[in-house]
């Protein structure tokens, strides 16, 4: 036993070097460009099909396989470079989930550019010259090529550190993996840097595809496999972190290596085959990390924002005319039976289905602004629990009614540790419970049929035509989306916003973030699980590639198509990706590259501005930050009301002491400094304060305009008999408006008392005034 265990070890070392070398180029391209490059794993498969090509060409010999394979290598760097840029650097100021629909672009051009030049079939390649041969170890043989590759792991690893820690080069990578934009204000050129380190990591990734083929061949499925389990590695080690990226990387595969070791085994009286488990055993690892440490197993807890990106334009609640077009628009595809042939409608039914399915992520992504990979786990959630209860006699209503139920199930269960996390992290916790629904799916036979799925699910013979089905699922898909665009237009959905905007501010004024957020993953769940369930009603089955990884891509791509901002806009894009890949597959050879263009095209215009802003929430209004701030003190029960009741009166109020009110339909992103200072004041009085506390209020600000502040301060102080207590190194501010002065030099309070007794005090003009300031009184030339 301890002898299996050894030598699955060892394999999985093996595979963990030329994982670590995937995830070692996805590291330094993150931790420099910020970028989350989906097709990371495109640039290995090339590397494969490259070395190929070469081998063959360059014939055998150690020259022609090594050197075949730094050539691969380089000419992956090349194409990296090409794309970064042709594509990337063009959207490098975008969101980084427009980043990433665009990488996943280049995902669809590559498989095909890649199928056109080596066609369908897999490529197999030489063994390595001179490591044919085992060495045997407690009987059983060990590849010589495996040995070199478990050495080759830590090679890469002190090579890569040596390069970050002992050339000018590395150390301007390491400074712009700190903070980019310090860096580039002390000189570093950006834009060589991302296309060097785009560079290197593609040379990287290339170099691993190359160096795997005398143990896998070259295949079109590569780049998907590989860049799942790099993600997982990267996140799991800690983003941004090469030691990290390499204990992931050894953790993952010699987990994977033990569960083929172990086989099936008995748990507790149930037989577990732990080979199966070695599909999704990753993403165990992955959960399990992030749910104890969010940030990795070498990563650092993020810092604070200091900037918020709000590229999302105000959302306006629905007007009459909206409410009326809205209308009209669902009666017109109400008459769609009249003209519509069968298979018009069938693809209409799909697109209505995605619409919410996409609707339901626009709702977590767009109010939200949580990033989900793993969306899918709700639908196919949804789609088994109502096929499940169909099946067992439960008439249809019930069986949606279960798939919904069962979806938010497994909403609020994934969610109570999706948003203990955040961005990166967060959105790959999501990928991991999504992956383990899709693995249960397909292994659970006696339940879901496993990879077979279940058949036979269809509606009752009232609804059993398609125009029927059609206008059922019509309605139930309006219900469902316009309940979604009140939510959001509810108190509910605006302190979903604040969250979004600004979760130090929302948490300051009292908002339980998690909870609020949580509470819309829940949501999202359950709207996801009626569009399973509508599925499987439409096709009659289902298989576990409902809750796939392609699937969860889908409704990523419908919405940022359709728009972040609004659920409407889920629509859209359902009907756009939809009809586009029906059009195309149906008509074009090369269907996945006119789709990756089409898509790549799409941010270019979907990219919009971001601005610099103050802990506000900025795609709202004046107003509307206000009314948030008086609306947090409600108890919860109550947010669920119209928007329409919120404290406008009592916010206005507050806007006119502050000199705000006639901005107060302004977005908060588009007003000057000094003004969002003092929208922020109104916030600290929404409380009703009896302290106020000011954090350098005049920070960044004329001196014109912190004048007119302080006094400001001053006259609500005196108004509402509050007491100020404010932290300021303008000590022009200090001297003019404070009544009482604790002044502190490294942790240690030094003097305290009245402006003219701090002012005169020697260890103050010594640390904080500079020696020969005249004290109080005393009149300078020139003052």
């Amino acid at each position: 036993m301890l002898a299996s265990f050894l030598i699955q070890t060892l394999n999985g070392l093996a595979s963990a070097s030329l994982l670590f070398l995937v995830a070692l180029g996805l590291t330094l391209i993150f931790g420099v460009t910020r970028v989350v490059n989906f097709a990371h794993g495109s640039f290995t498969m090339l590397g494969a099909f490259i070395a190929a090509t070469l081998y063959a060409r360059m014939g055998g010999g150690v020259l022609g396989f090594w050197g075949g394979a730094l050539l691969a290598a380089l000419i992956v760097a090349l194409i990296g470079v090409v794309v970064e840029l042709v594509i990337l650097r063009r959207i490098y100021a975008a969101p980084e989930l427009l980043q990433l629909t665009a990488t996943f672009g280049v995902v669809l051009v590559i498989k095909d550019a890649a199928l056109w030049l080596w066609g369908p079939e897999d490529i197999l390649g030489p063994r390595a010259p001179g490591l044919r041969g085992a060495v045997f170890i407690f009987g059983k043989p060990i590849p010589d090529y495996d040995l070199l590759l478990i050495v080759l792991g830590p090679v890469f690893l002190g090579l890569i550190t040596l390069l970050l820690r002992r050339t000018d080069w590395g150390t301007r990578v390491r400074a712009a993996t700190e903070d980019r934009d310090m860096a580039a204000a002390l000189g570093v050129n950006q834009a060589l840097m991302f296309t060097s380190v785009f560079a290197l990591g593609s040379f990287l990734a290339g170099l691993a595809g190359a160096l795997a083929l005398p143990r896998e061949p070259a295949n079109l499925g590569i780049d998907l496999s590989i860049i799942a389990d790099v993600f997982v590695v990267t996140v799991v080690g800690g983003l941004g972190s090469i030691s990290g990226a390499y204990i992931a990387a050894v953790l993952v595969c010699v987990v994977k290596a033990w569960c083929i070791g172990i086989g099936e085994a008995t748990v507790f009286g149930f037989t577990v085959s732990f080979t199966q488990l070695t599909i999704v055993v990753e993403f165990i690892v992955m959960a399990v990390v992030l749910v104890i440490r969010p940030w990795g197993l070498l990563g650092t807890k993020p810092a604070p924002q200091r900037i918020a990106a709000a590229h999302l334009l105000p959302m306006p609640p629905p007007g009459q005319s909206a409410v009326l077009m809205t209308g009209a628009l669902v009666v017109m595809m109400g008459l769609a039976p009249l003209v519509a042939d069968r298979f018009a409608l069938v693809l209409a039914t799909d697109i209505l289905i995605f619409a919410l399915f996409a609707g339901s992520l626009g709702l977590l992504m767009g109010p939200g602004g949580i990033t989900s990979f793993g969306h899918a786990a709700y639908l196919g959630g949804g789609a088994y629990a109502a096929a499940i209860a169909a099946k067992a006699g439960a008439p249809l209503v019930v069986a949606i009614a279960a798939g919904m139920s069962f979806a938010a199930v497994l909403a609020m269960l994934f969610g109570y540790f999706a948003v203990r996390s955040a961005g990166v992290s967060l959105a790959m916790l999501t990928l991991a419970f999504a992956q383990i629904v899709w693995a249960i799916a397909f292994q659970w036979n006696s339940v879901t049929g496993g990879s077979n799925g279940l058949v036979g699910v269809w509606p009752p013979a009232a609804l059993a035509s398609k125009s029927t089905y059609y206008l059922f699922t019509l309605a139930v898909v309006a219900a469902a989306l316009l309940f979604a665009w009140r939510v959001v237009h509810t108190p509910f959905g605006y302190l979903l916003r604040a969250a979004r905007d600004s979760p130090v501010r929302a948490e300051s004024l009292g908002i339980d973030v998690r909870r609020t957020q949580w509470s819309a993953f829940v949501l999202a769940g359950a709207l996801a699980g009626i569009a399973g369930a509508l599925t499987v009603f439409s096709k009659g089955s289902l298989s576990p590639d409902v809750a796939s990884i392609p699937r969860s891509v889908d409704a990523l791509v419908m919405v940022l198509l359709g728009g972040l901002n609004t659920i409407a806009g889920a629509v859209v894009g359902a009907a756009v990706l939809t009809l586009l890949a029906d059009t195309i597959t149906r008509s074009i050879v090369y269907w996945q590259a006119v789709l990756g263009l089409s898509i790549i095209a799409l941010w270019r215009l979907g990219v919009g501005r971001t601005f610099q802003i103050t802990a506000t929430f900025a795609s709202m209004t004046v107003v509307e930050n206000v009314a948030i701030a008086l609306m947090s003190r409600e108890r919860a029960w109550s947010l669920w009301r119209s928007a329409a009741r919120f404290r406008e009166e009592e916010a206005m109020a507050l806007l006119d002491e502050v000199g705000m009110a006639v901005a107060a339909q302004r977005t908060c992103g588009l007003l000057a400094y000094g003004d969002l200072k003092r929208v922020e004041l109104a916030l600290a009085l929404a409380n009703r304060p009896r302290l106020l506390l000011l954090d350098e209020p005049t920070a960044g600000m004329a001196p014109t305009e912190r004048r007119a502040l302080m006094a400001l301060v001053a006259r609500i102080a005196r108004d509402r008999q509050t007491a100020v207590l404010f932290t300021e190194h303008d000590m022009d501010v200090v001297f003019g408006h404070a009544t009482r002065v604790l002044v502190m030099n490294r942790g240690e309070i030094i003097a305290s008392g009245s402006a003219d007794d701090v002012r005169a005090d020697p260890r103050v003009r010594e640390v904080y005034l500079g020696h020969g300031l005249p004290p109080a009184g005393h009149k300078r030339q020139g003052s």
